[in-house]
């Protein structure tokens, strides 16, 4: 998946000299949290977050005293070096700059003009669709020694019972670096056969466990 088949390609934009109050009022009316910062020509000029404007917005104590401070532009308060996406990015590599930079959004540029922005939940929803969780299916865990073919040969046997593979994730195993984890989201809701019959060619299967046999 793509950047620009995810990202909101409508997004609430301001400009530099919208004051404080005015970008508060907006995140408040589209119940967003960030807002990119264009010029006339739609290039970017910065974003500012919820949380800039509320640490540059006097204290509910002072606010009477201090209302002036409310009216200052956001340019003053804005972040200006801003990491940005294209639209043809992939998902993945945009997740790993979310979690690296711990940011809540990215806006994304084309020809350097605004086209999009994405977001923490664009990018949560995202996950939820590569893991295929949003789709009726089991989860299945299964350890493979660390060599090419094992994710082709666990496929096959799941082929025989007629059952689509929804998603595939391979991770290294934290105890073997010669072993690996494949975790696959099959269409039926009843793991169990298939699991069994894995175990039965050899496999380590990690979820489900085997069924405890009443006493």
């Amino acid at each position: 998946m793509i950047v620009q088949d995810m990202m909101n390609k409508k997004p609430v934009t301001a400009r530099p000299e919208t004051t404080i109050v005015e970008a508060l009022l907006t995140l408040k009316k589209h119940r967003i949290r960030h807002l990119p910062i264009i010029v006339e020509d739609g290039s970017l000029a910065g974003i500012i977050s919820d949380r800039d404007l509320r640490d540059a917005s006097p204290s509910i104590f002072d606010a009477a005293d201090h209302a002036d401070k409310l009216e200052r532009p956001i340019s003053e308060i804005m972040v200006k070096d801003v990491i940005t996406a294209h639209p043809l990015d992939f998902a993945e590599d945009l997740l790993s700059v979310f979690y690296e930079h711990q940011i809540g959004c990215v806006p994304v540029l084309e020809h350097e003009k605004l086209v999009g922005v994405i977001t923490e939940r664009d990018m949560l929803y995202t996950l939820i669709q590569l893991t295929g969780a949003h789709q009726p299916s089991s989860h299945l865990e299964v350890k493979v020694e660390n060599i090419a073919g094992q994710l082709a040969d666990v496929a096959s046997l799941i082929k025989k019972f007629k059952i689509n593979i929804n998603s595939v994730l391979v991770y290294p195993s934290k105890q073997d670096d010669s072993q690996k984890i494949l975790v696959l989201r099959i269409g039926t809701m009843n793991p169990y056969r298939i699991a069994s019959e894995l175990r039965q060619n050899g496999y380590d299967v990690i979820w489900p466990q085997e069924p405890e046999v009443g006493q």
